[in-house]
């Protein structure tokens, strides 16, 4: 205890010293993308690896990924196998991306079946195509990890009068497979097609177990082993990418998820799923592992994605696994995993909406696998249905998932446990389609089943975005929501985070994480805006900047911090030059970005030693708020982070 304050005696020393900025002075905050690049920025941070339980960049500062899946048109046949009709849509879907969301990540999804359209001959027009629109992203300050998508194994399971439909495996895989006439009996959700439909899990199984396949071909028959075909066309494609790709580009690309939810489709005598992930699932990992390493990507992590049943919060439906066999990760795997409150989308286990704390065991147990693993966790999925009988639950269900991914408390008593808040979880939410409600694709090939609606995929309506009648992109859910304040890249190590986003369910305000009594000045501070806390802890590895994400409405004017560092109404221009000791809280353009905004916090030079407890709270409510009242705010922040129990190292 005694250690502790007096790391914080220094702390407030420094604070002491510090300028509290304010007046119009500082409101004139610059939005224009054309400022000079800052020191930070550029390959260095664009790089992500893992370190211990943690992302980290070049400069050594924690990272925290957020942003969405780039999207569901991958899914279909209407753009062959592709994101976006075009380059250029998809670039104004990545400047939309970091408009609305201050997202810093995409997983972009790519399709098997058209990378490999004949056994052993990639399509390198489809490579080239995809590439150019990654790029897209990339260069709007976006970091990228492919994922080799499959639902269902492959559509070409699925006859043209189907009820479903389904992605990934090629023709020629499914042709040579012999499996039977798909049929789910009686399903009222597609996924039910993992566990019901035989021809789906006949295939899925064959992959697993990479059964040998005869495959037709114009100069004769070739026996083709399903899985090492797979693993042949990503290695190309991984190749291919490293090959086409500047340095600052590949810089930013960062892992590559091998397999979208995998299941065992049919479990061979005496196995189950966690002998499964052990015996069938980590091989194939450790094979594409090394295929990575041979393609150039070798200091790029892998994102390993369990049993998808291992964490489902449908007991009936929850199966062992996590990778409970594998051991330890370390630096060149990250545990990557899928959520869906399976309770809320049927409606027959959950009648309500979402609560304060709903999702707080559920993500608790990914950061537990992410410990005990030790390397970096990642949620690349998880949302709720914008339409539909459910459709109602979604603005609480999502609000609740953030919560947990930013924190594993509750709002209700994360001022007085933030000591046990825990890691912010990297996130991918699903999806962003700008093209959502306005698709033409023929269902199973099939002319008279053409789908325009939501995802035009299995009855699907996920996407956060849209594009309104004249052709602006538009966020569907609220902005509030899904425009976030979160820590992209922390000096130090995070103790705790937490944001109460007042995000809305219909005409109510949603509040959940509410300031205590015993913090007037704060409470009056923050008043009925947003605000976030963070605390977070030097290792005096870098003179790198903490930043976080500013959500749209969090202006110039408005934007409040109160931090062991300072205290300021309207954060000054992060200059060029880089920082100086007037000036430790600072705004900058986010990179890439065309009115996307960040928060800058630099410890003065000299006094950033390791083991030096930080804290800010960050904003958007009181107009203009007296220097008293920040003074008074920073005094009761300043006794709270000292007994809440931080641990020292």
């Amino acid at each position: 205890m005694a250690g502790r304050r007096g790391t914080l005696l220094g702390a407030a020393l420094v604070l002491l010293s510090t300028v509290a900025f304010g007046g119009p002075s500082a409101q004139a905050a610059t939005t224009s993308s054309a400022a000079a690049p800052l020191w930070f920025d550029g390959a260095a941070a664009a790089e992500v690896s893992v370190n211990g339980t943690r992302f980290t960049d070049g400069y050594g500062r924690e990272v925290v990924l957020r942003g969405f899946n780039v999207s569901g048109e991958t899914k279909l046949e209407e753009n062959g196998g592709l994101p976006f009709a075009s380059v250029a849509d998809a670039r104004a879907s990545a400047t939309a991306l970091r408009s609305l969301t201050g997202g810093n990540a995409v997983r972009f999804l790519l399709s098997w079946a058209h990378a490999e359209p004949e056994p052993g001959k990639v399509d390198t027009a489809y490579l080239n195509a995809a590439t150019e629109q990654m790029k897209a992203f990339l260069d709007a300050g976006l970091r990228v990890f492919p994922d080799f998508h499959q639902d269902l194994f492959s559509r070409h399971l699925f006859h043209k009068d189907s009820w479903y439909t389904g992605d990934g495996a090629p023709r020629w895989a499914v042709q040579a497979g012999g499996y039977p006439v798909e049929s789910c009996g009686i399903c009222f959700l597609w996924g039910q097609n993992i566990t019901q439909n035989q021809a789906v899990k006949s295939a899925t199984r064959d992959f697993w177990h990479n059964r040998v396949l005869n495959v037709g071909t114009p100069t004769g028959t070739v026996s083709v082993p399903v899985q090492d075909a797979f693993l042949d066309t990503a290695q190309k494609t991984m190749t291919h990418l490293a090959r086409s790709l500047t340095a600052e580009q590949f810089a930013g690309v960062v892992g590559f998820n091998p397999y979208n939810e995998p299941f065992a489709g049919e479990y061979t005598q005496g196995q189950n799923s966690r002998t499964w992930e052990r015996d069938l699932l980590w091989p194939f990992y450790e094979k594409f592992r090394a295929r990575m390493d041979a393609a150039g990507w070798r200091d790029k992590p892998l994102y390993a994605e369990p049993n998808m049943f291992w964490n489902a919060n449908l007991d009936l439906a929850k199966q062992p696994g996590g990778f409970l066999d594998a051991g330890t990760f370390g630096p060149r795997y990250v545990f990557n995993t899928h959520f869906y409150d399976q309770k809320a989308i049927s409606n027959i286990f959950m009648w309500g909406k979402a609560a304060d704390g709903q999702y707080a065991t559920d993500f608790g147990t990914v950061r537990d696998r992410s410990s005990a693993l030790s390397t970096a966790a990642i949620v690349s999925e998880f949302g709720h249905p914008m339409n539909g009988l459910t459709a109602d639950k979604a603005p609480t269900v999502v609000k609740a998932m953030y919560q947990a991914l930013d924190s594993r408390l509750p709002g209700a008593s994360w001022w007085t446990s933030a000591a046990r808040s825990g890691p912010v979880l990297s996130s991918t939410q699903w999806q962003w389609d700008i093209y959502s409600g306005r698709h033409r694709e023929a269902m199973n090939g099939n002319p008279d089943k053409m789908l325009t609606e939501g995802d035009a995929w299995n009855d699907e309506d996920l996407s956060a975005v849209a594009l309104d009648a004249s052709g602006k992109a538009v966020l569907r859910q609220d902005a509030r929501l899904i425009d976030r304040l979160y820590p992209g890249a922390v000096a130090g190590r995070t103790l705790a985070f937490g944001y109460e986003d007042r995000s809305r369910d219909g005409s109510s305000v949603l509040s959940w994480n509410r300031i205590p009594g015993s913090m007037p000045n704060t409470a009056r501070l923050v008043g009925s805006g947003r605000y976030g806390v963070l605390v977070w802890r030097s290792e005096g590895a870098t003179a790198a900047p903490t930043q976080l994400h500013l959500p749209n409405g969090f202006t110039a004017s408005s934007t409040t911090v109160v931090s062991d560092l300072g205290t300021v109404t309207g954060p000054p221009e992060y200059t060029a030059q880089g920082r100086t000791a007037d000036h430790p809280i600072a705004s900058a353009a986010e990179p890439g970005a065309t009115d996307a905004r960040r928060l800058l916090l630099s410890a003065p030079a000299g006094a950033d030693s390791a083991g030096t407890l930080h804290y800010a709270l960050v904003a958007d409510g009181t107009a203009a708020p007296t220097a008293e009242l920040r003074a008074a705010a920073q005094r009761e922040l300043t006794a709270w982070a000292a007994g809440a129990g931080f641990p020292v190292s």
